[in-house]
């Protein structure tokens, strides 16, 4: 059995003009333990939307969520509110775009990380030692130093690795990373996918990654899934997927990826529909 099944998942918002264009249209995918899928897309494809729906995140109303989710084999459309909050951060955890936005700007890491600890693993003994495990785990040093500091006190970085830590704290089976590197340097942005393929591989998580950069994956995805305009367009082997494109859209995102020692040239673009 898969970890993850979603068979037919649609996601509308209701206006006071009646209900919009939906965000999400049909969409089908599975995800096994330990396997890596990237969904990937432009802004506005109805990347983000899916991912908040997995663990029912969007406010319902006015979000109106068709289908379909199943978490080992359990249908969450229709779990009770109680049932919803035992799932969310210990059976599906969440990386979100902006850790200086996620991290609370007047707690410290150690009080950060405490709670999901306390909050989702009550059986742990020693909460601080499991905290300085998890700061060791995403590759901080001095971590019984960084405990002690705020966010404000951390390069763009090691937030990013703290809210990993804080992800993962929780013993997810699922990790969903919605655009993990995001305002990250280049270099930042390798290692935080490195540490992620890496966490992955070594605690047997699944991990769907959100992200509108190819240049990104392939390191970390097993499989990619392209989205355009709420909808699933192509999915396959991240090798396949790259190497030979099928969807018109598809093939356009890659064309869109800067190539060192390439000249500049305009961006490739496809026929709207």
């Amino acid at each position: 059995m898969p970890l993850l099944e979603v068979n037919h998942l649609s996601v509308d918002f209701r206006s006071p003009r009646g209900v919009i264009t939906p965000a999400v249209k049909d969409l089908s995918f599975t995800l096994d333990p330990g396997e890596a899928l990237a969904v990937v897309g432009e802004s506005g494809s109805g990347k983000s939307v899916s991912a908040l729906a997995l663990a029912r995140l969007l406010p319902e109303p006015p979000a109106i969520i068709r289908g379909s989710i199943r978490l080992h084999g359990t249908e969450v459309l229709t779990l009770a509110p109680d049932a919803l909050r035992a799932i969310r951060g210990r059976r599906i955890a969440y990386i979100f775009q902006e850790p200086s936005s996620a991290l609370n700007p007047v707690f410290n890491i150690r009080n950060q990380l405490r709670e999901v600890i306390t909050t989702h693993r009550p059986d742990v003994r020693d909460p601080d030692a499991e905290c300085l495990y998890w700061l060791n785990e995403v590759g901080i040093t001095d971590p019984a130093r960084r405990l002690n500091d705020y966010p404000h006190q951390l390069s763009g970085g090691m937030q990013q690795r703290v809210m990993i830590a804080m992800a993962l704290a929780g013993r997810p089976d699922l990790l969903i990373a919605d655009e993990p590197t995001t305002a990250l340097d280049v270099t930042i942005q390798k290692q935080v996918i490195q540490l992620l393929a890496d966490l992955k591989t070594r605690h047997q998580m699944a991990v769907l990654i959100i992200t509108h950069n190819f240049g990104i994956i392939r390191g970390l995805a097993d499989r990619v899934a392209v989205m355009y305009r709420g909808e699933l367009v192509e999915t396959g082997p991240t090798d396949s997927v790259l190497t030979a494109p099928q969807h018109p859209y598809t093939r356009a995102l890659i064309d869109c990826i800067p190539r060192l020692g390439q000249k500049r040239r305009r961006l490739a673009t496809i026929q709207s529909s």
